[in-house]
């Protein structure tokens, strides 16, 4: 793990010392000591975000967004909103909708022995089958969405640790994980996502190109 200053991490980002600090105290960078940043985190966050200051959607807006491009109705929303939102996608790039979703959950990696994966699988909504599909299938990493209620409880139940180098990905939400799983299993936009924002230029690019084959299929 590699720390640097905050003034450095100020500087990679293009914006002030207290703004970085505002972005520890959001979560959205990581800070293991006082005056440090952990600098994956750094990656992590310009891989999603660039250097652009546009403001994200609502979570119910990033889901519906979705469930849209992957051909489901966002039940969620209404008529007039989705027609909204089919508009404004049109125009939209894969990293305009890598950074406009960001919101639709709380990312943090862990590191965890690999006997817990299975398991761990089975309490989450597992995203691994679309990257099968994806042609990035790995056996020794978990991915998926947690309801946020639940997150504490399964760190503790499977002895996690918070590591920014872990193979274990877990995406909290407030939005109703069953939703999630149906969105999942609808088509990889949901996973192509998620890659989108990978720190693995491999994964990014399957990702992006999974991504900009959705946003420019026709919808109704």
């Amino acid at each position: 793990m590699s720390l640097i200053a905050v003034r450095d991490a100020a500087q990679r980002l293009g914006v002030s010392p207290r703004q970085v600090q505002h972005l520890v105290a959001q979560g959205e960078l990581t800070s293991l000591a006082r005056g440090v940043i952990d600098s994956e985190s750094i990656d992590r966050f310009l891989a999603v975000r660039g250097q652009q200051r546009t403001r994200p959607w609502l979570p119910e807006t990033a889901w519906g967004a979705v469930a849209i491009l992957s051909g489901l109705v966002a039940s969620w929303m209404g008529e007039t909103q989705r027609s909204r939102l089919k508009a404004r996608m049109r125009s939209m790039s894969a990293a305009d909708l890598v950074e406009r979703t960001r919101e639709r959950a709380d990312v943090v990696q862990y590191a965890g022995h690999s006997s817990v994966a299975g398991r761990l699988r089975q309490r989450i909504v597992d995203t691994s089958v679309a990257r099968t599909r994806l042609e990035l299938a790995d056996a020794n990493m978990v991915d998926g969405y947690v309801d946020a209620n639940k997150l504490d409880e399964l760190v503790r139940r499977f002895g996690l640790v918070r590591d920014t180098s872990g193979r274990i990905t877990l995406r909290a939400t407030t939005f109703p994980t069953g939703t999630i799983t149906r969105i999942a299993a609808a088509d990889t936009v949901l996973t192509a996502l998620d890659l989108a924002g990978s720190l693995d230029t491999r994964e990014r690019s399957v990702g992006i190109d999974a991504l900009t084959d959705a946003l420019e299929k026709p919808r109704g």
